[in-house]
């Protein structure tokens, strides 16, 4: 015969699922009111993250100055105007070899099109000239009719590139207070805060900074391996302007799946004009198996590592941040990951028992 149920058994059980399922969605509800702070403040929030980034990536230089007597403004001043240095290197590295070759490209790029129609026109798609200009013309109209849409989005993507400006202007700006004033800030945090607190906070703060400086050494790492194997590629098969479209596949590893398209698309349209469709499709294939082994096997690897996260959680965290928030959220995915999983180490290691002393654990033993 089975036992019957206990009343008090069952109302205690009861009282703690329904004063645990309380405090979670407390929890849930201070979550939402945050993140819609987080979107209302979005506009200053944006350029305080990439002021962040840069300095991670700046930072070990200007400390490298300051332990060898520079004063802290001058040396933010040095690293500041020397990392906007690179950045125009860069750009007129890629820049500059394309533009001396903008006539070869643009021949390469119309003997490509006729290439193309010539292929089309023969099986197994017999695609004729009357054929293609019916389609051209179809599209013409089509554009014809969605001239007020197409406005709208061409407004919209000037809107979008130049908020993005404004936004790497102030995040350069306070990369470089960060630089001059960083050291002082967690001293100024522990003297405001109350109580506990004045402790917490500022050795949360403290992994969190080294946790981003973690993200970008790992993504910087990750885009190089992407530039060495893609050079390596576009070098055997002889494609012109494999610096540049080397150093544009470093840089865009920044930007997630926007970024590797781009110098993805760039790096096959110039072997198709240059080399022909044969090596535009071996270099396509070249570029998917290096972005698959990057984003399967090289990131999830090198950030579980650098971020202590498992592989897995960084390719979810990469996911959901990415159907959530698109581009933006992609980016910042893997350091919100890791930035929570030093608040829960740390908030762990603050409820942890402490362990038994050596002489108790003995005597228990005995």
């Amino acid at each position: 015969m089975s036992a019957g149920l206990s009343a008090a058994r069952t109302r205690a059980a009861l009282r703690t699922s329904a004063r645990f399922s309380g405090e979670l969605l407390l929890i849930l509800v201070m979550l939402a009111v945050t993140l819609w702070l987080l979107g209302r403040m979005w506009s200053v929030v944006w350029p305080l993250l990439v002021g962040l980034l840069l300095t991670t990536l700046t930072w070990p230089s200007a400390r490298f100055l300051r332990r060898h007597g520079w004063r802290p403004a001058l040396a933010a001043a040095v690293v500041t105007v020397a990392f906007l240095l690179v950045v125009l290197g860069i750009v007129a590295l890629i820049a500059v070899p394309m533009s001396s070759q903008t006539d070869e490209l643009s021949d390469g790029v119309a003997e490509g099109i006729q290439h193309l129609r010539e292929w089309a026109a023969g099986p197994p798609l017999n695609i004729g000239d009357d054929e293609i200009t019916g389609a051209v013309d179809s599209a013409v109209a089509r554009i014809q009719d969605s001239v007020g849409s197409i406005t709208t989005a061409v407004a919209t993507g000037v809107s979008a590139v130049v908020n993005g400006l404004i936004t790497a202007v102030l995040g350069v700006f306070l990369m470089f207070f960060f630089l001059k004033d960083g050291p002082r800030f967690l001293p100024w945090l522990a003297r405001q805060l109350p109580g506990r607190l004045a402790t917490d906070v500022p050795v949360v703060a403290l992994r969190g900074w080294e946790t981003l400086g973690s993200f970008v050494r790992s993504q910087a790492l990750v885009g190089l391996l992407d530039a060495v194997f893609i050079g390596l590629g576009l070098w055997i098969l002889g494609v012109p302007l494999v610096l540049p479209l080397a150093v544009l596949t470093f840089v865009s590893a920044f930007v997630p799946i926007v970024g590797a398209l781009f110098a993805g698309f760039v790096a096959v349209l110039i072997a198709l004009v240059s080399n022909g469709l044969t090596d535009a499709l071996i270099v396509l294939a070249i570029i998917v198996v290096v972005q698959q082994l990057e984003g399967n096997v090289f990131q999830p690897i090198i950030q579980s590592r650098g971020l202590g996260l498992h592989a897995a959680v960084v390719l979810l965290a990469v996911t959901l941040g990415g159907s959530l928030s698109g581009i933006v959220g992609s980016l910042l995915a893997v350091p919100f990951a890791a930035l929570i999983a030093v608040v829960w180490n740390y908030v762990r290691e603050q409820l942890a028992e402490p362990p038994e002393p050596p002489e108790e654990a003995a005597t228990a033993d005995g």
